[in-house]
């Protein structure tokens, strides 16, 4: 298997998961992943750290959709139904499985300053650094973006209880171990 096989086989499932965060849309999403390794493909020799390139791909997919979405002027309305039937559908736990897709449901509908780094952190399980890496922002800008997408969060659950998930902002991704590192 090639060295390119390998790094898709590797990235492939979660920068499609960040890309279906940004882009709420599975054929934008396969676009933006398709976009990002074709990239890959021409400028990849020019990463001096090799034990960076899952940065490197994250980054160049977040640069993508910024630059897509500058180029379209607004931002698609459509839902994360998709993203969420493929978080169901790993999940064991019917409880878990609602709570799963609401959780999706409600990040979904976030300004994307908030939902890019909470996707990064609680989705892909990213450190505050990495994060900050893969955005082009401050450390700070990011932990505050996180503290404040979660507490818009809270307030979206506050405002429809009955349908809210139980443990949205319970998660204690591995990411919350490694904050700065």
């Amino acid at each position: 298997m090639s060295e390119f096989q390998q790094l898709v086989d590797a990235n492939y499932q979660a920068l499609f998961r960040f890309a279906m965060s940004l882009a709420r849309d599975s054929d934008r999403a396969c676009d933006l992943v398709q976009e990002t390794f074709c990239r890959w493909a021409e400028k990849g020799d020019q990463l001096r750290d090799r034990s960076k390139a899952k940065t490197w791909l994250f980054t160049t997919l977040h640069r993508e959709f910024l630059s897509q979405r500058r180029r379209a002027s607004r931002f698609s309305d459509e839902s994360v139904d998709s993203m969420a039937e493929r978080i169901s559908d790993e999940e064991e736990e019917p409880d878990r499985q609602m709570d799963g897709q609401r959780a999706i449901e409600l990040l979904g509908a976030l300004d994307e300053n908030y939902r890019a780094p909470l996707a990064l952190f609680y989705l892909q399980q990213h450190s505050y650094k990495q994060i900050a890496e893969i955005l082009e922002i401050p450390i700070g800008t990011v932990m505050s973006r996180i503290s404040r997408g979660k507490d818009l969060l809270r307030r979206q659950m506050v405002d429809e209880p009955s349908t809210a998930p139980k443990n949205i902002l319970q998660l204690q991704p591995e990411a919350l171990k490694k904050t700065h590192g």
